[in-house]
């Protein structure tokens, strides 16, 4: 009887290691994530998932305090360390990976451009002359790379590398333009003196960095300080995150063989995967289907979200990465073909993560009436994209390599 037992653990163990091994693992769970928290919204359970969200907590030193529902702080806490993972993958592509290199990183930036634009001006056109609605005019600009990599490795041997470097690529600079839109559109309130730390913070990084200080203490100990004064800045928080990524040294070091870039990013990777993504995801998508109609949907702004995620990246980033070729300043690599570029420029529509962070920003403040509608748009639009998208690229990529189709 024991043998059976430590035979199904041993089983059990291997399975979940197993799934944790897939690229498509973190996807998958954003979107258990995402049902659970539907099931908890529109059932008798609900008021225990938004007591849950409510749980006030604080943290108090002398008279400096952070006090914030469980939601902010999965928002602007965790968040951050999302966002400090994706400075640090941005600083070591733009260093030694594929944003090194001027010829492969053109179409996927221009893409990544008309991704942007397309879908903003989509829903700006549909939601026009609404002063309140044009404050989520960026929702539909994000592309969520888990998400989007997720749906692409289901198609295992059969997708071309360059057409995964192009959509990771495009997603990076996706996600930096997001970081812009962010620090620029969504600030409000601004605290000079909290500004005023923050600028210390970041000098005392630049200085730690300039003197080739290779030891993660002292940038996580500078990162948590520039973070809450960032938060108590008016600028978003997790902007703090993304700066820290920035500063944190690509050396390598002779204690862990790799540089502490390097190290922080191994380390952080499955802990923002398989744990804050998802969470992040668990208390964002919690929408109440209660009246919910055709005519709901079709409302102004969930059908601008929707329209801008699904027809505006088709137009952005296949439009203006075939433009591009056409005249020049870029090339499609050559064992892609333009159907199946066409395929993933679909996939780029798959805002969720990025457009639920966006959409929290732009309207937590001022539409509270436009949270449910809004969420309705994101998961529309992203299931139309992640659908289509899949099924072009399964119609289009050549047969898989292992079974010599």
């Amino acid at each position: 009887m024991t043998i059976e037992l430590e035979s199904s653990a041993e089983k059990v163990i291997g399975a979940v290691r197993d799934f944790l091994r897939l690229e498509s693992a973190s996807g998958i769970l954003l979107v258990a994530a995402a049902i659970l928290a539907m099931i908890l919204e529109n059932s008798p359970m609900v008021s225990i998932y938004e007591t849950l969200l409510d749980t006030p907590v604080e943290i108090r030193v002398g008279e400096f305090q952070i006090a914030k529902p469980l939601l902010l702080w999965i928002n602007d806490g965790l968040m951050a360390v999302f966002f400090f993972l994706i400075g640090l993958e941005v600083k070591r592509e733009s260093l030694r990976g594929e944003l090194f290199d001027p010829s492969k990183v053109a179409l996927p930036i221009i893409g990544a451009i008309g991704g942007m634009a397309a879908p903003a001006a989509i829903y700006s056109w549909i939601n026009w002359g609404d002063a309140i609605a044009m404050e989520g005019w960026a929702i539909p600009s994000a592309t969520d790379i888990a998400f989007a990599l997720g749906i692409l490795s289901l198609l295992g041997d059969r997708v071309p590398n360059s057409l995964k470097v192009f959509l990771l690529t495009l997603a990076i600079v996706d996600d930096l333009g997001a970081i812009v839109i962010i620090a620029i559109f969504y600030t409000t309130n601004l605290s000079f003196l909290s500004l005023s730390v923050a600028s210390v913070c970041i000098v005392i990084l630049f200085l730690l960095n300039r003197r080739g200080v290779l030891s993660i203490a002292p940038y996580i100990i500078v990162g948590l300080i520039l973070w809450a004064s960032v938060l108590k800045s008016g600028v978003h928080a997790t902007l703090a995150g993304v700066i820290l990524g920035l500063f944190i040294p690509l050396q390598k070091s002779s204690e862990y063989n790799t540089s502490p870039l390097e190290k922080l990013e191994h380390d952080l990777h499955p802990s923002v995967a398989f744990f804050i993504l998802p969470l992040f995801a668990f208390a964002n998508t919690g929408v109440s289907l209660e009246g919910v109609s055709l005519d709901s949907l079709l409302a102004p702004v969930p059908l601008g979200i929707a329209a801008g995620l699904f027809f505006g990246n088709q137009l952005g980033v296949f439009g203006l990465s075939w433009i591009a070729v056409k005249i020049g300043i870029a090339r499609l690599p050559s064992d892609v073909k333009w159907i199946q570029l066409y395929g993933v420029a679909i996939l780029c529509g798959i805002g969720f993560t990025m457009s639920l962070f966006i959409s929290s920003l732009a309207f937590e403040q001022t539409a509270d009436q436009y949270m449910v509608a809004d969420r309705l748009g994101i998961l529309l639009g992203s299931l139309l994209s992640a659908s289509l998208g899949y099924t072009v690229l399964r119609l289009v990529l050549p047969g898989s390599k292992t079974s010599g189709g």
